[in-house]
């Protein structure tokens, strides 16, 4: 389902005509193109099951097939809602990750929506243009919208008639009604699962079903050929889970969690026990929690209620003060920080935040500077952000991403890694893995974070944290004291196929000094034993002339880490409902840390090129890695190009480029036509001369949280990238 433009009418028809077949007890499933949490939310409310994303700029074009034929499993009929216009794009590369990209590579028939409020037979050229533009789309009928009157009706039939395209469907001005909740509240309407969302997608259907042919658009769909290629599944993307099952808290609400719904499947896949814990209601943590993460789901628009939720902010505070594994996205970052335009939030992060009346919006292409709790250093991935808020500073001593043409962002922290940058789990399963390995090792000090066990609270007068606000079961201490100190895990060696990676120059350490830090004698940290990772695909792309690509695939396969712990950690005490929408969940013993190695898990079939041989100690005499490749045998890719002017949609105004690409080769996935060859996204790495090594750890003064950044400015908007606002809703 797509349109010319935004502003057709193509969510509330989509979403009506779900409802409307669901509603003769059809299975259905819904899907939205691109990276909008709120499309998806409504279109999987309107069928019954969680809508699902698909952007090939985050996950990779090889992926979009089968993350399809995985959410609409056991279904009848699929309804994907494009975005924008039917051959738009958000990065102005609609063979890449346009609707029509979309289309081509599922095989699907297109329906066109059109606003024919101000027109007559031009009708019939827009639409022959669309049908003519590209061979691998398929437009096989239109959907007229806000036609004035009958009259006007039968003349634009006329001219559908003249190029033998079906109309089906017509519905004149007012019979659709605008009942959709505002976006500025985003999903949470369904994930509160309100009576106003389920008011609107009701009355949706009914009209729809009255004013559309549903028997000619399922005959439609049931045109389209079968989808050739293996089913994405999360128990193979995530790889073989453990005995031990960690209780991981994901923000969310009973209708819809505020990330990807792929997010809770490969947790639960990985090995964890997912449940669910809404931060605007909720006052605690679920019981047992040893991890949390908060998607980039939650609107800005809920800051308020974010502050005004006291008690839950206190429990986050203290969570991650004493170490456990937090994961926050969009504007889960501003609610760790002191304040956000004078609200108090959760002062885990020595910074503040404004909201800005610029929406800062696109895809980044982003390189971990240091490991942490989400990825080993070096690691790349794409992820998209879109948001208001201004941090400040805009990133700690330890940033948590950077990339080309920006500053660097965000907070790595003890085991909180903390970034406005939202990211698509399907494109890098391991990331799952990582996590229930850290809930499974207990409070730590992951490496490459600053501070130490004893410092790193946050600012004066934050308020929360209070001693006694715990989160976990009466009684139930995390991570007695005198437990073992985990050794960190050794990821094994990591090479790409068919290109032989440069090796980097050893750089000596930037060394930050740092006052001491007094460790109180009564404190004994916890060990915390880090996992090794197995790198999801890595798309690189070489331009060429006119700016063309060459995308290739690069899998990455990785060693196990291993890491020891003794002493009981926080232990569940027994499950926590999960909504109907969700994984199922399954009650957890109580929560120990892994011994012993993980399983190794290789992505895609292939062939691999190994490094030289590494010295027993996996470092070179001069205490660098051999083959520039970072502690942990993990290999690099060389930088990005960057070109003049970046892609993008503009808007009035855009004073700069939206995407910028980074310098050297260019990685993010690539759009493919049946028969070709795809491309891949997902952590790999980045290497070679010109890189700009990340700041190492620093040490914050004691009390004071994490150290700020030497040299960082204090700008109105830190934001490298001004940008105007995008029209990425429908």
């Amino acid at each position: 389902m797509s349109a010319p433009s935004s502003g057709h009418g193509k969510t509330a028809i989509a979403v009506g005509l779900l409802a409307a077949i669901a509603a003769r007890g059809i299975p259905t499933a819904g899907f939205k193109v691109g990276p909008d949490h709120t499309d998806a939310a409504y279109l999987g409310l309107a069928a019954g099951r969680p809508g699902r994303n698909l952007d090939p700029r985050l996950v990779g074009a090889q992926r979009v097939a089968p993350l399809f034929a995985h959410g609409a499993a056991g279904t009848q009929l699929a309804v994907v809602e494009g975005a924008m216009g039917l051959f738009d794009s958000l990065t102005g590369q609609p063979e890449v990750d346009g609707t029509a990209a979309v289309a081509a590579a599922l095989r699907a028939p297109v329906v066109l929506v059109v606003d024919v409020a101000a027109m007559g037979h031009s009708l019939a050229a827009l639409v022959h243009g669309f049908r003519m533009f590209d061979e691998m789309v398929h437009l096989n009928g239109v959907i007229l919208n806000r036609v004035a009157s009958a009259r006007h009706e039968q003349m634009l039939r006329s001219a559908m008639d003249d190029i033998g395209m079906p109309v089906l469907g017509a519905l004149h001005r007012g019979e659709l009604p605008n009942v959709l909740p505002a976006r500025a509240h985003g999903l949470v309407p369904v994930a509160h699962r309100t009576v106003e969302a389920g008011r609107a997608v009701r009355r949706l259907g009914e009209a729809v079903a009255t004013m559309l042919d549903i028997e000619r658009l399922m005959a439609l769909a049931a045109s389209a050929p079968p989808l050739p290629g293996p089913i994405w599944t999360p128990s193979e993307a995530a790889g073989e889970a453990g005995d031990q099952r960690p209780i991981i808290a994901l923000a969310g609400g009973q209708g819809a969690p505020y990330t990807y719904v792929e997010t809770a499947e490969l947790l639960a896949a990985a090995g964890a026990d997912v449940a669910v814990v809404d931060p605007l209601r909720d006052e605690a943590l679920p019981p047992g929690t040893r991890a949390l993460v908060v998607g980039a789901g939650l609107p800005e628009g809920y800051a308020e209620e974010l502050s005004a939720n006291h008690r839950l902010s206190a429990v986050v505070a203290q969570f991650a003060r004493e170490g456990w594994p937090v994961v926050a996205e969009g504007i889960a970052f501003p609610w760790l920080t002191r304040e956000l335009d004078g609200r108090q939030m959760c002062g885990v992060l020595d910074a503040a935040a404004t909201t800005a009346e610029q929406t800062v919006a696109g895809y980044r292409e982003a390189t971990a500077p240091s490991t942490s709790v989400l990825a080993p250093a070096g690691a790349r991935i794409t992820g998209y952000k879109q948001h208001r808020a201004i941090v400040t500073p805009r990133a700690g001593s330890t940033p948590a991403w950077t990339w080309s043409g920006g500053n660097p962002e965000g907070f790595v922290w003890r085991q909180v890694h903390a970034s406005q940058l939202g990211l698509h789990w399907a494109a890098a399963p391991e990331i799952a893995k990582r996590l229930v390995a850290a809930a499974l090792a207990g409070p730590g000090q992951s490496p490459g974070s600053s501070g130490s066990p004893s410092s790193g609270h946050g600012a004066p007068g934050s308020g929360h944290g209070a001693p006694g606000s715990g989160h976990g079961a009466p009684g139930s201490g995390h991570g007695a004291p005198g437990s073992g100190h985990g050794a960190p895990g050794s990821g094994q060696g990591m090479s790409g196929p068919g290109m032989q990676q440069p090796a980097m120059q050893p750089q000596p350490p930037v060394m930050v000094p740092q006052p001491p830090v007094m460790q109180p004698p009564a404190m004994t940290p916890a060990g915390m034993a880090g996992a090794g990772m197995a790198g999801a695909g890595m798309a690189t792309a070489n331009l060429g002339p006119q700016g063309q690509r060459d995308h290739r695939d690069q899998q990455f396969a990785g060693g196990p880490g291993n890491g020891q712990g003794s002493g009981p950690g926080n232990g569940p005490t027994g499950p926590v409902p999960m909504p109907a929408s969700s994984v199922p969940m399954q009650a957890g013993s109580p929560a120990m840390r892994q011994q012993g190695p993980g399983p190794v898990t290789q992505h895609s079939p292939g062939p691999i090129m190994h490094g030289a041989p590494m010295p027993p100690n996996g470092m070179s005499p001069n205490g660098m890695p051999p083959n520039g490749m970072p502690p942990g045998g993990i290999p690099m890719m060389p930088p990005m190009p960057s070109p003049g002017s970046g892609p993008g949609m503009p808007g009035p105004g855009m004073p700069g480029p939206e995407i910028p690409l980074m310098p050297g080769p260019r990685s993010g996935p690539g759009m493919q036509a049946p028969g070709m060859p795809g491309s891949g996204a997902g952590l790999g790495m980045q290497s070679g001369p010109g890189m700009q090594s990340g700041p190492g750890p620093g040490m914050p003064p004691p009390n004071q949280g994490p150290a700020k950044p030497p040299n960082q400015g204090q700008s109105a908007n830190p934001e490298n990238r001004p940008t105007a606002d995008i029209p990425i809703h429908s």
